[in-house]
């Protein structure tokens, strides 16, 4: 299914495609792209000119290398969370949409706390924080300016909600935002069962120019209490290569793009 999906990318999903494998290898060789996409070679370079241009790869004969490092290493205890390296692939796919001076909303959850992790060196825009695990990821970096939202801290995920979470989100209008998920499903579109942080997440997506959805396989299919949005108000749905390919048929024929993530390999 992986393959299909390969092949059947279009020219920017092919280029999302190609910066996760640039984050994860650091090194990607135009003849195994084109190989891989089963595109021509001039294809693959333009792609990488791309890149380039949007400062997430660095020209070098015969392909390209990452724009910086890909060697980072989580901490000992964060390594044995379970559906980390699925939540990486997810997090390096969804940092690669972002430009360098975007406005960006991440909200809660491990696999968005990844995404902090996950954006490149180049980027020196502006990040709205839904948790503060996400902020804590940013707030070390030069360049980047972090707000974080207020409003009532629910413990574990250390997420904000209520009416001053909102207030926050709807002063505010970003390029691109990442959203968690308790489910995606093609009938009842995008749940989660923390019901206080959905009028959030709606308000995001009213003030983003794109809203992409953070679901790991295991949230394909599934349908959480509380409703969203409809598939129709988010630009895509980024998951990961264990997604089940009829399910993603389902999501598509319901009219949601959702783009899968290339494996990670793990950190010892």
């Amino acid at each position: 299914m992986e393959d299909e999906l390969l092949t059947a990318a279009l020219p920017e999903e092919r280029r999302l495609l190609i910066a996760a494998l640039l984050r994860r290898d650091a090194r990607v060789r135009v003849e195994d792209l084109a190989r891989q996409f089963s595109v021509s070679g001039e294809t693959v370079r333009r792609d990488l000119q791309v890149l380039a241009e949007r400062g997430m790869a660095r020209r070098v004969y015969g392909g390209a290398v990452a724009a910086a490092p890909a060697d980072w290493r989580p901490p000992p205890a964060e390594r044995q969370v379970a559906m980390l390296d699925p939540k990486r692939a997810i997090a390096a796919l969804a940092a690669s949409l972002v430009e360098p001076s975007d406005t960006v909303v991440i909200d809660s959850g491990s696999t968005a706390a990844e995404v902090a992790r996950a954006l490149p060196p180049s980027f020196a825009g502006r990040v709205l924080c839904a948790s503060l695990p996400a902020a804590a990821e940013l707030a070390a970096r030069g360049g980047i300016e972090v707000h974080i939202a207020g409003g009532q801290l629910r413990p574990g995920p250390l997420s904000v909600a209520g009416p001053a979470a909102l207030r926050f989100f709807e002063d505010y209008f970003a390029d691109r935002a990442f959203l968690a998920a308790g489910g995606v499903d093609p009938r009842a579109g995008v749940t989660d069962g923390h019901l206080p942080e959905n009028s959030v997440r709606q308000a995001i997506i009213r003030q983003a120019r794109e809203c992409y959805v953070l679901a790991d396989h295991s949230k394909l299919g599934t349908v959480a209490v509380g409703r969203i949005c409809p598939l129709s108000d988010v630009a895509g749905i980024i998951t990961d290569s264990g997604a089940d390919p009829a399910t993603v048929r389902e999501l598509e024929l319901a009219g949601a793009t959702v783009l899968i993530a290339p494996p990670v390999t793990s950190v010892e």
